[in-house]
């Protein structure tokens, strides 16, 4: 019988394995779905921290106030300077130098001096007034008009009013001119007018400084506010955030709702602070109209404007942003999955 013959063994030889025909494969996330993941996160975080905020109002509007009133009394300070800035401004467009005459002076040495002066080039207008126009309008003015009718003789000067060209209107150019008026022989006195303007000026500047000093003071106020009310924030999401290290979550993931429920602290408050600073000023506005009336001034009172407002929103979500950031990063330092 005959046998079949073998196939010759292969010393070593391993049998062939079908090839395979799929594998593990490595995908790539592209910078589009890495950006739009991010901008998905930052609008997930922003709604929750609103939902947050709206869940608890009268912790969020007690919070919002304490930045409110911090920013709305520097603002308030700083627009009543302005304010002031501004008056100052109008009553220094056309300084002035008040020239007192001798009283023994005689009529044809002041018509020379006001020819001299008229013809000087730093200056634009001389008014002259006599004794005796100074008189009737001291009487008109000063409610003392019985009493000076009794005098046997006017006390009062011939008066010259001087109004400098406008290339001549700087404090140093009306000092020169006042010396040299003052040097004339029948000058009594020169009297400055602006002298009183400037003072005003440098007591501005000195609330300048203190209102910023304040304002540099409440804003740590409002860091240090918001800041302890998002450490308590914190506290109450430490095991949210655990788990969100647990798988993965890096503090910038963590970090980012509470940064935007900062800045919503910060911008409600901004935006209350704007109101407060309104609502004060239309409390006062007609009686400054009224008191500059009085004065025969059309000075208007300046209020905080569209810009202003914008301004104070803007500082306020700056500062609860910043504020939330120093106790986030504070915070999150100490919450780690062990």
């Amino acid at each position: 019988m005959s046998q079949r013959p073998r196939a010759p063994k292969t010393k070593g030889a391993v049998p062939a394995r079908p090839a395979a025909t799929g594998g593990a494969k490595q995908t790539k996330t592209s910078v589009s779905d890495k950006s739009r993941s991010y901008w998905m996160h930052h609008r997930a975080s922003l709604t929750s921290s609103v939902s947050r905020l709206l869940a608890a109002p009268l912790q969020t509007l007690m919070t919002s106030l304490v930045v409110a009133i911090a920013l709305a009394l520097p603002a308030t300070l700083l627009l009543a300077l302005n304010n002031f800035q501004q008056l100052g401004d109008n009553w220094d467009a056309n300084p002035k130098l008040s020239v007192y005459i001798n009283i023994k002076a005689r009529e044809p040495a002041i018509e020379s001096l006001v020819k001299n002066l008229q013809n000087r080039a730093d200056v634009a207008r001389v008014e002259y007034f006599t004794p005796e126009q100074v008189l009737a309008d001291f009487q008109l003015n000063s409610g003392f008009g019985e009493a000076l009718t009794s005098l046997d003789d006017n006390p009062l000067p011939a008066t010259l009013v001087i109004s400098p060209k406008a290339t001549a209107m700087d404090p140093s150019s009306l000092r020169t001119l006042a010396d040299a008026i003052a040097s004339e022989a029948i000058v009594e006195e020169v009297v400055y007018d602006m002298d009183w303007v400037r003072r005003l000026r440098e007591i501005m500047v000195l609330g300048e400084t203190i209102v910023l000093a304040l304002a540099s003071l409440l804003g740590l106020g409002v860091l240090l506010a918001i800041g302890n009310t998002v450490r308590l924030a914190i506290e109450n999401r430490r095991e949210e955030i655990l788990v969100s290290k647990l798988v993965g979550g890096t503090n910038a993931f963590v970090r980012r709702p509470f940064l935007y429920t900062g800045g919503c602290y910060g911008l409600l408050g901004g935006v209350l602070a704007a109101f407060i600073v309104v609502v004060a000023y239309w409390a006062i506005s007609g009686s400054v109209y009224r008191l500059a009336q009085l004065y025969q001034s059309d000075f208007q009172l300046a209020g905080l404007g569209f810009s202003g407002f914008l301004a104070l929103a803007a500082l306020g979500a700056l500062l609860g942003w910043l504020g939330a950031w120093l106790a986030v990063a504070r915070q999150l330092s100490k919450i780690e999955p062990s």
